[in-house]
């Protein structure tokens, strides 16, 4: 059930008296800077634009691979883009996105599209207004292109699941193959930028679900510090650990979209203001005199990324890094999942009163969800919404003691620790192993990742292409490396994986017409 097919059309058939857009070698992997510079020009326009990007939906996403990246397209994206371009000729620019399309999560509110989660139970969930982060983007003049499929509920309604997979959307595939997964809930958004169907996206995530899809899907994604961006109306699961963040072709541009986003909203309770400009940190020689803590311990569930991530080692220190072993101790995963569960039976309550559904509880969805079973149960179950429907107020002290532990292993005592112990500025590892084989009878097949840290601490992560598996006679597949550290060390983290990105050159578009 995808709603992208007939409003594109409808799109592409509005817009058939539009200029034609430049050919595709000028837009295809083009970044911000460069889209700007075409408009400067006045060799493209951001209508060009929207109907460069509804085209290659149309072509990649509905027919062709069938990427299902896409679950619906703004209607609005032209009169958006028509609208930016009048302010364009009369001389306003509202900044380096002006004009620039982009893609969101579906579990993202923006007015005028439903926001679906992915469950065919929010099909008519239309926001009464933005997102915090959406304001932003509208403000700082970004075309919101339309909703990007995800895994349902991302990711957390089944201990069986398939990454990628939703009721609305059907199964995102990989554009480097699609037979393998395109991993974490936001799946759909690092599809549609590797594939090129859009110009920047925004994921969400909870522990591994923008980092995961940004690796596997050969693009770069920010996990920010928890609270950097607002998760005013964001489908959530857990409070303590959600986030939203930029998925990009670049970390220029990246960093550009995180810039926008960030910003204090008065209601979210851990939303902060960061002055600092991060596009301050985007220096080619970022690595140099950094002491780097290569996390040995995040290694070793796969030899070929393993022989990836040695490789690229010899990039940091040729470009003026000092790298030491060192190892991580992970030991909160249980305290974790009790965090999870507890808090997202009392979030998604609250997000639910937020809206005009029929559904007050995470209980009304598990029953409508048997509802609705052959839609949403066919591929897999619900056990995890069960287990969070299981718990109860007596559980409060035994969640806040998981909460208070979980914290203080990962962030105290792991991350801040292991900084502290060689004086390091931030930590490196292989961010997930390469994509396994979409399989929807046994669900995912994680072999490890290194997000879980930075996830349960609230700190930040970035993730950045460092090359390809490859083995004769299959595709090549992606993987990334990831840089995390101390809580608000973005700018840290930034000059490191500009310094590596610039100097590596890792990114290489899917092989698709």
């Amino acid at each position: 059930m995808r709603f992208v097919s007939l409003i594109a059309a409808l799109a592409l058939t509005l817009s058939a008296c539009t200029a034609t857009p430049p050919s595709a070698p000028d837009l295809l992997e083009a970044n911000t800077a460069q889209l700007q510079k075409q408009m400067t020009a006045g060799t493209l326009t951001a209508e060009q634009l929207v109907q460069y990007y509804l085209t290659r939906i149309q072509r990649l996403d509905d027919q062709g691979p069938q990427l299902n990246a896409v679950i619906s397209v703004d209607p609005s994206a032209l009169a958006q883009a028509k609208a930016l371009d009048k302010e364009r000729q009369a001389g306003k620019i509202r900044g380096p996105l002006h004009g620039i399309p982009v893609l969101l999560k579906d579990n993202i509110d923006s007015f005028g599209v439903a926001n679906t989660g992915g469950s065919v139970l929010f099909q008519d969930n239309l926001p009464a207004d933005d997102a915090f982060l959406v304001k932003k983007l509208r403000e700082a003049g970004a075309i919101i292109l339309g909703k990007a499929n995800l895994s349902e509920w991302a990711n957390f309604r089944s201990t069986r699941s398939s990454s990628g997979w939703s009721a609305m959307g059907g199964q995102t595939r990989n554009p480097y193959d699609p037979s393998v997964s395109t991993c974490g809930s936001s799946s759909g958004s690092g599809a549609a930028v590797a594939a090129n169907l859009t110009a920047l996206a925004v994921g969400t995530e909870t522990d591994g679900s923008l980092v995961c899809p940004g690796a596997i899907n050969g693009i770069v994604s920010i996990k920010p510090t928890l609270g950097l961006v607002s998760r005013d109306g964001i489908i959530p699961i857990a409070h303590s650990q959600d986030t939203a963040g930029p998925m990009t072709r670049t970390l220029s541009d990246a960093v550009l979209l995180l810039q926008v986003m960030a910003g204090e909203d008065t209601s979210d309770a851990a939303s902060y203001t960061d002055s600092r400009d991060f596009t301050q940190h985007l220096i080619k020689d970022g690595l140099r005199g950094k002491r780097i803590g290569v996390v040995r311990s995040l290694m070793g569930y796969h030899p070929l990324l393993d022989s990836v991530f040695e490789q690229q080692l010899e990039v940091l220190r040729a470009q003026g890094a000092t790298l030491v072993d060192t190892e991580l101790d992970e030991q909160w995963g249980d305290d974790e999942f009790t965090i999870l569960l507890h808090e997202f039976k009392a979030d998604m309550a609250a997000y639910l009163a937020t809206t005009k559904l029929p559904y007050r509880s995470l209980n009304d969805l598990l029953e409508a969800n048997l509802q609705h079973q052959e839609q949403e149960l066919a591929i897999f179950g619900q056990e995890i919404f069960a287990m969070a429907v299981a718990r109860t107020d007596e559980q409060q002290a035994e969640y806040l003691e998981a909460l208070a532990r979980a914290k203080r292993l990962a962030g105290a005592e792991g991350i801040d620790a292991l900084l502290a112990k060689d004086k390091l500025d931030l930590l490196i590892a292989p961010t997930v192993g390469p994509a396994w084989k979409t399989d929807h009878i046994n669900g995912d097949h994680y072999l490890g990742a290194a997000s879980s840290a930075a996830a349960v601490a609230g700190n930040p992560h970035i993730t950045i292409p460092m090359g390809f598996v490859e083995v004769p006679g299959s595709p090549a597949l992606p993987v990334g490396m990831s840089f995390f550290g101390a809580a608000k060390s973005e700018p840290v983290l930034i000059e490191a994986a500009f310094g590596y990105e610039q100097s590596s050159q890792k990114r290489r578009p899917p092989p698709l017409n």
